[in-house]
């Protein structure tokens, strides 16, 4: 850090990198260069997109490198000002979570008594 403290070089690493597994870490360092990416195309300014999420541009500069310090809702401030937070809402959907459903499936009785159902109707 500079001496003022706002300014991050990128021979710096957040400690939390370290604690993190390996894919966890390029999962959001790949969401962080999406966001730039995406911010890019829509031509908007690193400091115009800060102003609109209400953060600091170092702090856009660690979500687009991936820093896994930065908030969530930073990033979903981020993506509602990309007009993506559509995409958020659906991340751990249920009809998305295929292990879930899977675990669910199998926990389903193989059969099913008609008078056990015909107790519970009444």
């Amino acid at each position: 850090m500079d001496t003022k403290g706002d300014c991050v070089h990128n021979s710096e690493r957040s400690p939390a990198m370290d604690s993190l597994p390996i894919p966890v870490n390029n999962a959001l360092r790949k969401l962080g260069s999406d966001i730039r990416d995406a911010r890019r195309r829509r031509r908007i300014p690193a400091a115009v997109m800060a102003d609109r999420a209400f953060i600091s541009r170092t702090t856009l500069v660690k979500l687009e490198k991936g820093d896994p310090g930065v908030a969530m809702g930073t990033y979903a401030a981020v993506l509602f000002v990309l007009g993506m937070i559509d995409r958020l809402r659906e991340l751990a959907e249920a009809r998305s979570d295929e292990t879930g459903l899977a675990l669910e499936e199998a926990r389903l009785p193989k059969r099913i008594s008609i008078r056990r159902a015909q107790r519970k109707l009444r």
